[in-house]
């Protein structure tokens, strides 16, 4: 009686539908037709093609991404009221230009997943839920997060640059304003009918410059603004890159974003010195 080859002490009169070695209960894998070994099955799940989405990166099926970051806001939010004084950390972690300018610059970052009370978190939250679902089921996990990442720093670097010096910034807005260029560009990829969101866009927009002339809470143009059009320019590049050379363009336009954010980081930081 032939012995499993995984395990030579156990007979056996089953084999491998693919290889015809003897398998013993432990090492019977289940086909479409008898039954296959460990090994067979490995090689074989290396020959399936994992489903590419429209513009490169593997199918994200479940906006789990979208849903983490939406996590993360409000537990940080949570830390931020629930650990004691809010506006001592906003000043630990918030986008403070001369506490930059000294080699804090983690704050272009962390500034992002701070926020100005309930309001301020509830409405970026709920943008980034209904704009973010369909973006990462678009780009993917890693085109998406990337996109958000460099959203969210695109606009500390305008806060950085453009904001006066004792300002205090904080807010996921350059991220969420980020998505919102990108979805206007990808659905115009896509022939989609873009004029609700060219109108959601301008309508935050106004509310951007005009709540603050009429007396109103002080609201970051220049995270808006930096967040707006570095998702914009990225999303031109993931929607747009040639096929054959996908991944290579999208990871050039990706790293020159970043390169062009830390020069202006670099020259704000030597005008402020």
């Amino acid at each position: 009686m032939p012995s499993c080859y995984r395990h030579p002490g156990r007979e056996t009169y089953v084999r491998c539908t693919r290889c015809e070695r003897p398998i013993c209960p432990d090492c019977m894998i289940e086909a479409s037709v008898g039954f296959q070994c460990p090994e067979c099955v490995r090689e074989g799940n290396r020959d399936v093609r994992r489903a590419q989405g429209r513009f490169g990166g593997e199918v994200a099926t479940v906006p789990r991404l979208t849903y983490a970051l939406i996590a993360v806001n409000v537990a940080v939010f949570l830390l931020q009221y629930g650990l004691g004084d809010a506006n001592l950390i906003r000043y630990d972690f918030g986008l403070i230009p001369p506490l930059v300018a000294e080699g804090e610059y983690y704050r272009l970052l962390t500034s992002a997943f701070l926020h100005h009370g309930v309001a301020h978190l509830v409405l970026n939250m709920w943008a980034l839920w209904a704009v973010g679902q369909s973006l990462e089921l678009w780009l993917g996990r890693t085109r998406f997060l990337a996109l958000y990442m460099m959203s969210a720093l695109g606009g500390s670097a305008l806060v950085y640059l453009a904001s006066p010096p004792l300002s205090n910034t904080a807010g996921a807005s350059g991220a969420i304003f980020g998505l919102f260029g990108a979805i206007f560009v990808i659905s115009r990829r896509m022939n989609m009918d873009i004029r609700p969101i060219a109108f959601v866009i301008i309508l935050n927009l106004a509310f951007t410059f005009v709540i603050p002339l009429l007396g109103g809470s002080n609201i970051s143009w220049q995270g808006h603004l930096g967040g707006l059009f570095t998702g914009g320019a990225l999303a031109m590049a993931y929607a747009y890159a040639p096929r054959r050379h996908r991944t290579a363009v999208q990871l050039g336009a990706t790293a020159a974003v970043a390169v062009l954010l830390l020069v202006l980081t670099v020259l704000r930081t030597a005008a402020l010195a």
